[in-house]
Order: C-alpha cells, then sequence, then structure tokens
C-alpha cells in the first residue's frame, strides 16, 4: 500500500517506518522538519515532505495518493497541548475526508472514567479524527517498554538512582505495559487486517502489573538489587512531578503529565486484539532486558563502529534523552606535529608504555582494580605499538582503531557504570589537534557519586595525559625532521 505516516520523527513513527517498508509498503514521511530526518538509516527509501497539522494547505497534499495514514502525533509538554492537539486532529480529519484516502490508523491511550488531561486528550483526539467518514483505526496502549520511550526512561531513572524510594499512591495503580515490538506490530497488521478499520482496540502486554512491581522488574533485569519503596499516604502531585524531575532526564511539564496519568489504572477489558491481529506479544521481564540491551549496546560499545557516531548523539529513532546520562571529560590539544606523529604516540598507550601522566595514580587504580577481583594493570598489551580491535590493553578492551586517525578503548575494571576512553586527531594549517575524551555511563546512584569522587583526579590526569601525547608527538616529530636534514 501507499501508506503516510505523520509523526515520522517521533519515538513510534521512527521505528514503524522500517517495519513498514519491510512489508513492503511505499512509505512517505511526514515532518515540520525534513532536516530531522537527514540521519536516518531508512531516510533513502522513503519520499519525504514538509507538513504542519496545524496548516491545514500543507496537509492535503502530504495525503495525495496515499491508500492509509498513520497519526502519531502528540503535543504533550508544549503549552496548552489539549487544544493544539484538538485543532490538530479536526485538520487532519478534514483533510482525509478531502483526499479520499480509505483509512486512518492512530495510536492513543488507554483508561476510563475521569481521566488525566494528558490521557483524556489522547482518547479525544481519536474521537475527533472518527468524526468525518474515513475509517480509524484506533489502538489504545498504556506504558510502551522500549528504549527512549517516556515511560520506560521514568521507570528506568527512578529504578536506577533510588536505591531507597518514598512513593506516593500511584505506585501500587495496576498497568498493562506492552513491549514497543508488539505495538508495532499491531501497528503495520492493521493494513492487512481490514476487520479492524472503525474500531477502537485495547492493547497491551500478557501481564499486569503495579508501578511498584515495574520497578521491582526493571531491578531485576537491570542487575540491580531489589529496591526497597516505602509508600508515603500523602504526596502532592506537584510535589511528586518535581521528585520526579530531580531524578530522570524528563522535562518538568512532561514530567507532571505523567505523574498525574499514574493513578488511573490502565488495564485491558475488551481482548478482541487477539482474534483480530494474532500477535506473539512478549512479557515485561523480556521487554525490559531487550529496552535494556538496545539502550546499552546503543550508548556507546556497538555504535562506537560508525565513524559519524559520537556517544553524546542519540539515535535518530529515539528522543534526545534515551540514553540517560553520558557524563565525560573532552580534552582538545594543538599539536606541532604530523596527525601521523599524534596517532603514533596516542596508539602506545598503556602496557610498559604507560599513560603519559600520573603513572603512580593509574598504578594506584589498577591495585584497587586488582583487590575488589578486577583485572588491574596485569594483562598489559601484546605489542608496544601494534594495536588490535578486541585485544585487551591494561584494564580495558579496544573497540575501535582508525589507524593514523582513532583510538577507542572500553573499560573493564570493576566500576558503578560504564567508561570509554578515546583519542582522535586531525590536521590543522599549522599541525594538528589532538581530541581526548572520557566518557562515563553511571548505574544507579553509586555510579554519579563515583563520578563526582573522581573529578579532581580526572582534573590532574586527564589534561597531563593529552599534554603528554602532544609532547611526544613533537618529539617523535622534531626526531623525524631532524634526521632528514642530516641525511
Amino acid at each position: 500500500m501507499n501508506v503516510v505516516v505523520f509523526g515520522a520523527s517521533g519515538y513510534v513513527g521512527g521505528r514503524l517506518i522500517p517495519v513498514l517498508l519491510a512489508a513492503g509498503h511505499a512509505v512517505r514521511a511526514i515532518t515540520r522538519s525534513p532536516t530531522s530526518l537527514r540521519d536516518y538509516p531508512w531516510r533513502d527509501d522513503v519520499e519525504v515532505m514538509q507538513a504542519d497539522l496545524l496548516d491545514p494547505a500543507t496537509i492535503l497534499p502530504a495525503l495525495d495518493g496515499m491508500d492509509a495514514a498513520y497519526y502519531l502525533v502528540h503535543s504533550m509538554g508544549t503549552g496548552d497541548f489539549q487544544d493544539l492537539d484538538r485543532r490538530a486532529a479536526a485538520n487532519m480529519a478534514a483533510a482525509a475526508e478531502q483526499a479520499g484516502i480509505e483509512r486512518m490508523i492512530y495510536l492513543g491511550a488507554l483508561g476510563r472514567g475521569d481521566l488525566s488531561p494528558h490521557l483524556a486528550s489522547r482518547q479525544e483526539v481519536g474521537e475527533i479524527l472518527a468524526t468525518g467518514p474515513v475509517p480509524v483505526t484506533e489502538f489504545r496502549a498504556a506504558v510502551i517498554i522500549g528504549s527512549g520511550s517516556l515511560s520506560f526512561e521514568m521507570t528506568r531513572y527512578l529504578t536506577e538512582v533510588l536505591p531507597v524510594m518514598m512513593t506516593p499512591s500511584w505506585v501500587r495503580t495496576r498497568c498493562q505495559p506492552i513491549a514497543i515490538r508488539d505495538v508495532l506490530s499491531y501497528l503495520e497488521g492493521a493494513l492487512v487486517h481490514s476487520e479492524t478499520k472503525g474500531r477502537i482496540i485495547e492493547i497491551g502486554g500478557p501481564e499486569v502489573l503495579t508501578y511498584e512491581e515495574m520497578m521491582q522488574g526493571y531491578a531485576g533485569a537491570a542487575g540491580l538489587r531489589r529496591r526497597l519503596i516505602i509508600r508515603v499516604p500523602v504526596l502532592s502531585l506537584g510535589l511528586s512531578a518535581r521528585w520526579v524531575g530531580l531524578v530522570t532526564p524528563l522535562p518538568s511539564s512532561v514530567a507532571e503529565h505523567l505523574v498525574e496519568s499514574l493513578r488511573h489504572e490502565v488495564v485491558v477489558t475488551d481482548t478482541s486484539a487477539d482474534e483480530l491481529i494474532p500477535v506473539q506479544r512478549i512479557g515485561y521481564r523480556e521487554a525490559v532486558s531487550q529496552a535494556i540491551e538496545q539502550t546499552r549496546g546503543a550508548d556507546v560499545p556497538t555504535r562506537w563502529t560508525r565513524s559519524s557516531w559520537q556517544p553524546a548523539d542519540p539515535l535518530p529513532s529515539d528522543p534526545s534523552h534515551a540514553f540517560g546520562t553520558i557524563f565525560s571529560d573532552r580534552r582538545e590539544v594543538e599539536v606541532e606535529a604530523d596527525p601521523a606523529d599524534v596517532a603514533w604516540a596516542f596508539m602506545r598507550v598503556g602496557g610498559a608504555n604507560g599513560y603519559y601522566a600520573a603513572r603512580w595514580a593509574w598504578h594506584i587504580r589498577g591495585i584497587i582494580d586488582q583487590l575488589f577481583g578486577g583485572a588491574g594493570l596485569r594483562r598489559g598489551r601484546r605489542h608496544p605499538e601494534e594495536i588490535r580491535v578486541g585485544e585487551p590493553l591494561d584494564f580495558w578492551r579496544v573497540v575501535r582503531v582508525e589507524p593514523g586517525t582513532s583510538l577507542e578503548l572500553k573499560a573493564e575494571m570493576l566500576l558503578p557504570g560504564e567508561a570509554w576512553l578515546g583519542w582522535t586527531v586531525e590536521r590543522t594549517g599549522t599541525g594538528s589537534r589532538l581530541v581526548q575524551t572520557a566518557w562515563f555511563v553511571p548505574r544507579g546512584l553509586f555510579g554519579r557519586i563515583y563520578w563526582y569522587a573522581m573529578l579532581p583526579f580526572h582534573a590532574l590526569v586527564f589534561p597531563q595525559m593529552a599534554r603528554g601525547i602532544a609532547a611526544a608527538a613533537e618529539e617523535r616529530a622534531r626526531i623525524r625532521a631532524n634526521a632528514s636534514s642530516s641525511t
């Protein structure tokens, strides 16, 4: 089918498009800013168009020639989001009728009764879309489990950062979380199951859990100790939202709406989805494990193989807070030497060559690591100058080598988090520029304490290391220059 996706740069839209492409559909991706899709891996496989749902004149061209439209847009956290969502949905319904498309598919929210503004707005959008003659398939879901989803990130941060939590009554609210991969299966499946037209379909995972059980489940999947959760009978919405905003990376405006929604039970009561679109759903624990694996993998290790990627950059398909906290220490040094000399210097790091600065500090860190069962500096390096991806180097592992350009190491010392250290060099008009960066992804509260406790040592060691590498490169350049002039 010819399918148009509104909200292509959003969390669900960005993940749905490759699923649609894999199923053989022709996809048109709609966004207010086409440049926001520039780095998506599927960018060249779709037609990109610019449109604004608040500007009716731009919607009709986006629907031209399309069979079906996905509506994956939400304005939560931006001013009067309820009014914005009403206007956008009304514009979409009118344009869909005029364009004569066959159907619309919308992802909304579960919930019944006197709902929070967030949940009520999600359902109101579905009602507005359905006011026109174009049949709408409205999926209603609760918490979506996947790296980068707002609800999952809130659960993740609360659980990782706080081993002891004083929580309001909403931790006992029941919820039916669903994995993002299953949500995508339902969304794509609606295209080939015509009986879903004009229906509201409730979707959820195979388990009903309280938010407390979800946090404990996350702790287990993440390898953390069971959390001590102390329920507080009275804790205001504002105080809860500020608490969430302090501990998690979610904007306070978004945190407030999410917290307010947590007091509502969001559980599937209509199980017709099982018959309409058979999906082999996975359980909460497996969904969390997959999300953790994706988050940690995308944060640094697997993405370091891409030369254009840096640990601070988010994946194109995820929101900016998807990876959570990444601490870094970056040093730049101008070097009067060729890039080849600079690369030679940092390729020699570790082993008998040392770390160019505060050798005593590195030895102490190695001893501490050994005392707690780590490798310490015992492994050294295979060769004093040659280095290969995958081999150990003291308490590091080589994860990337670009000869003459860059070196990146992943820490295998015992840490309350994950750490990397890397160098790159580029040519300048007068020589070279060395960039040295250390990254640290903390695990829980103690990871953050560790990083801040180490800052004085970082301030001592890292600048000296960068300058030491620069000095070694300049010395090698002088030796080569003298040797050349003497001949």
